[in-house]
């Protein structure tokens, strides 16, 4: 079975996880003021936006090390924290003051996550078309699984963590690990996420039908690839026939 979508007819859908399926920046930057706001008294709106960017954005290298087995995740994400912290002059100190700093955040962090408003109602329509969907993600499957479950996506099944097949994206094999469980080829499976590169461009590398989530309207110089500023559009057929639908 088939659905049409605004890239042509597809047999099966793979979504990136983070800041595609759930508001991870959202509940990263809230989580991040709730467990550092005594720490950086009086800091305005400006600089905490800034401290989010840090955090979210601009430590990714730190995310990079944890991909390659070179950190674990709590210290990855303790690297970052000190980072945007140590920017306002302000030191995380080792032993219990880091390690509750890194526990509080886990636990506001996973309570702050959401799905986005755009995302049941794709899910709705490829559930009505019985056409099969999954994830795969940068990150741990058991993670992810749960990451999923509280966002309320239980119902999607399929998932495919770094774990699963020992490599993280743009490796071709994680992402034709998804078309397998699926049950589809590449070229007739959707893969959407909000990462020009890891998402759109590797999966495309892979065979798959690649799509950039460009929520923000971002303009890349050089990049035709497809793309859509929402999920809605995924399936809008009738809406635009030009791939670029931002």
């Amino acid at each position: 079975m088939a659905i049409s979508s605004i890239f042509g007819s597809v047999r099966g859908v793979l979504f990136d996880i983070d800041d595609t399926l759930v508001d991870l920046e959202y509940a990263m930057t809230t989580a991040l003021r709730d467990v550092s706001e005594h720490l950086l008294p009086g800091l305005d709106q400006a600089g905490w936006a800034k401290f989010g960017r840090i955090f979210t954005h601009e430590t990714t290298h730190f995310y990079d090390r944890y991909l390659a087995g070179e950190l674990t995740f709590n210290e990855q994400r303790l690297l970052r924290g000190r980072a945007a912290l140590g920017h306002f002059g302000v030191e995380l100190a080792d032993g219990e003051e880091s390690q509750a700093w890194v526990a509080e955040y886990h636990q506001r962090q996973t309570a702050y996550v959401r799905a986005f408003e755009d995302v049941a109602g794709v899910l709705d329509a490829l559930d009505a078309a019985g056409i099969p969907y999954g994830a795969v993600s940068n990150n741990v499957h058991d993670y992810q699984r749960a990451k999923l479950d509280g966002a309320g996506l239980s119902r999607i099944r399929i998932l495919v963590g770094t774990d699963t097949v020992g490599v993280p994206k743009p490796d071709p094999a994680i992402y034709l690990e998804g078309v397998r469980l699926l049950g589809t080829t590449p070229g007739e499976t959707l893969y959407v996420g909000d990462n020009r590169l890891l998402d759109a461009e590797g999966s495309t590398a892979a065979g798959l039908l690649g799509v950039w989530l460009n929520r923000t309207g971002e303009t890349v110089p050089g990049f035709i690839g497809p793309q859509v500023d929402s999920l809605s559009k995924l399936l809008a057929s009738e809406a635009n026939p030009d791939p670029v639908c931002v």
